[in-house]
């Protein structure tokens, strides 16, 4: 078997310098398009791919990002990191993405392992280790660069890209009482993500709105998983008086309200109306297909990316959301009440 290429080798078959190769590989930006192009054209012919280690001890960066997440929606992480991917990969950056648990103690001291011993050039944070403060901590110390998003708190802290959860809340919500609902039920988020209080915000505020009383005993505690959506579907749909409607704060809950509504026989939406938030593929493949709020996940994560990539000063973005009208809401049919 042949040995592995070496700098030497691409410099020679490039005919350029070694020093000229390591510039090309750093991204220098003093260096003429044709050189370039040969240098890349030689790497490419000689499969060499660069030691980040090396690179990393010749005082380079070593091209490579992380991705730290927690999060119980596993169609909701399928869209944040290729938001991610899709970027790093037009950008040749390496994507490195670590799940971690924001309630373990030892969070913090994990992220700074991933750090010090991967040498990542920056970080994206996804919701809720946003606002892990031992994260936090940590990346400050560290002194390394990091985009959160979707963050809860201390948005002045860094660079951020978010969508407004309390106003798409607040236009699900609205868009079920001009259906006719009165009495909806409410489905929140995890409690370690600040984007569950948001969701619930503007339910409320949407209710106020139209003069609605606001029930406490028509809100469920969620996760953001299918299991704790069956949980509230059923919680809700045992009550003396149970809701026309029930707006849950993801598409995996949401789901889990169709599936408790399947199995008890319940024609939806004529006996019952569904939302959900999100609008992730899961949307679109139960049946009837989700009413849903569309996240821009991708959009999200590639525009985090982007940011950390950038560098520069401190910068907040706000991505819009849409209400996606689907076959899960209508006006409530009487003759079922």
């Amino acid at each position: 078997m042949s040995e592995r290429a070496n700098i030497k080798d691409v410099a020679a078959r490039a005919g350029v310098a070694v020093k000229t190769v390591s510039r090309v590989l750093n991204g220098h930006p003093y260096v003429s398009t044709e050189t370039r192009t040969r240098v890349e054209d030689a790497m490419r012919a000689l499969d060499f791919r660069p030691s980040v280690a090396a690179r990393i001890l010749s005082g380079g960066k070593s091209n490579q990002i992380a991705l730290i997440y927690d999060n119980h929606s596993p169609y909701y992480m399928f869209q944040i990191q290729t938001g991610c991917w899709d970027f790093c990969r037009a950008n040749h950056i390496r994507l490195l993405a670590q799940p971690v648990d924001v309630a373990d103690p030892d969070v913090g001291e994990q992220v700074r392992g991933l750090v010090t011993e991967t040498h990542v050039d920056g970080i994206i944070l996804s919701s809720p280790v946003t606002d892990c403060d031992p994260v936090l901590r940590a990346l400050e110390a560290l002194d390394v660069p990091f985009v959160r998003i979707s963050p809860g708190t201390n948005h002045a802290l860094t660079s951020s890209v978010f969508m407004d959860d309390a106003q798409a809340a607040d236009d699900m919500t609205t868009h079920l009482i001009n259906a006719g609902h009165r009495r909806i039920g409410f489905i929140k988020g995890h409690h370690n993500h600040m984007a569950s209080d948001d969701r619930l915000f503007g339910y409320r505020r949407a209710l106020d709105r139209a003069g609605l009383p606001y029930d406490p005993v028509l809100v469920c505690d969620g996760e953001f998983d299918f299991d704790s959506g069956v949980r509230g579907g059923r919680m809700l749909l045992d009550l003396p008086q149970r809701p026309s409607a029930i707006f849950a704060s993801n598409d995996d809950m949401a789901a889990g309200v169709l599936a408790v509504a399947h199995d008890r026989g319940m024609v939806v939406p004529a006996q019952l109306s569904v939302a959900g938030f999100d609008d992730t593929t899961l949307a679109r493949t139960v049946w009837p297909p989700l009413t849903t709020i569309h996240q821009p996940m991708i959009e999200l994560a590639r525009t985090a990316t982007e940011i950390l990539i950038a560098g520069g000063d401190i910068s907040h973005r706000r991505l819009p959301h849409t209400l996606i009208e689907r076959a899960s809401v209508a006006p409530p049919d009487r003759t079922f009440s």
